[in-house]
């Protein structure tokens, strides 16, 4: 496995790969990885002949008064993980690195991104799709490989590519759940041994969601005060950002349930914040 720091060392290398025919699997993180990243590693290895991770926690997708500084750290155990994995390449830049003194270009995606995580978090896809290109521009990858955890962030990449007529293939793989329901996250280090346990209220309320579109409830806006009224139930629960069913592909609000929804869901509690999503099935 090669670690690279240098942006133009690992173009350099990448295109040598390219030209010996070989595919490349890239995937994005900001590392503190677990089981939900490795799966992506898993799948992207199924899938190309060269795997990249990055390693980057990128300031500019963090918002004032955010958890940038405590985000958690250690890239001696990540890379120990993605030895493991067989991975071929980590992509370990500095800040310095991936935004030099004087850097003053962003992308934007103005449309899937300004409701829900966009509201509450200002900003932050512009710093998604800037480092998000940055690095496809670095790696040049054939396919890129990325959470349904992040569905947001997914469906706003896939558009980022598409518009601006991007050459790489972005997958989308399964959320990677604890054994009791709770979606893997970096952020779950911050929760308190209580915080964790009442965590489990978002899997457990679209668990009542699925059950009662079983049941044959097909009005989204009853579902969500269903699910509202269910998470008000934990106490460590401060605050629900959003509870919202939407179409899969535009993100708003849907009128009815036919199958081709999500539920997506954000609260915050007193160590983090969570989010969560959920298809449906009808």
């Amino acid at each position: 496995m090669q670690v690279f720091q240098n942006p133009q060392e690992l173009t350099n290398f990448i295109k040598k790969l390219k030209r010996e025919g070989k595919s490349v699997g890239f995937v994005p993180t900001m590392g503190y990885l677990h089981n939900g990243h490795l799966s992506l590693v898993r799948c992207a290895k199924k899938e190309n002949d060269t795997v990249v991770v990055s390693i980057f926690v990128n300031p500019t997708q963090f918002g004032k008064g955010e958890d940038f500084d405590r985000y958690p750290r250690d890239l001696d155990r990540d890379l120990r993980l993605l030895q493991k994995e067989g991975v071929d390449i980590v992509f370990a830049p500095q800040i310095e690195d991936m935004y030099p003194e004087g850097f003053s270009t962003f992308v934007e995606e103005t449309k899937l991104s300004q409701r829900w995580e966009g509201e509450f978090r200002p900003g932050h896809f512009k710093g998604v799709c800037t480092i998000v290109l940055k690095l496809f521009n670095i790696v040049k990858p054939d396919k890129a490989y990325f959470g349904e955890k992040d569905f947001q962030q997914l469906k706003v990449i896939q558009k980022m590519v598409k518009d601006l007529n991007l050459d790489v293939e972005i997958v989308g793989c399964p959320i990677v759940r604890e054994d009791d329901g709770l979606a893997m996250s970096s952020r779950n280090v911050y929760l308190s041994e209580e915080e964790r346990k009442q965590a489990t209220a978002l899997y457990q309320s679209f668990q009542l969601a699925q059950k009662l579109v079983k049941e044959g409830l097909r009005d989204p806006r009853r579902l969500e005060e269903e699910i509202i009224n269910f998470l008000k139930k934990f106490p460590l629960i401060k605050r629900i950002d959003y509870v919202t069913v939407v179409g899969e592909d535009t993100l708003e609000p849907a009128e009815e349930i036919k199958g081709k929804e999500r539920i997506l869901v954000a609260v915050r509690m007193p160590s983090a914040r969570l989010i969560d999503n959920w298809k449906l099935e009808v």
